[in-house]
């Protein structure tokens, strides 16, 4: 779980859950990156996250993950993502 930092907003830690459809950590992501994938379509290939349909549902925050993942993946993505997993 996240730790809290002093205005009381969860900061993000490698343990956290990025993907709640498939189950997929911030770790594992970074992994995947270390490995080469450098798009969400790599990592959606190596991780399976960001391939489910039940963000709305099983995020806590309502959203999809995708933008989650590209903000891992700080924008170095030369692939334009418009669809999450969600769309």
């Amino acid at each position: 779980m996240g730790k809290l930092n002093f205005s009381g907003l969860k900061m993000v830690t490698p343990d956290n859950m990025i993907c709640y459809c498939r189950q997929v950590t911030q770790k594992e992501i970074e992994a995947a990156v270390k490995l080469g994938a450098r798009t969400l379509s790599a990592i959606q290939e190596s991780t399976g996250a960001c391939t489910g349909n039940q963000c709305k549902e099983l995020n806590p925050s309502g959203k999809c993950c995708s933008g989650d993942i590209n903000r891992l993946l700080k924008n170095g993505t030369s692939e334009s993502v418009k669809h999450g997993c969600c769309s």
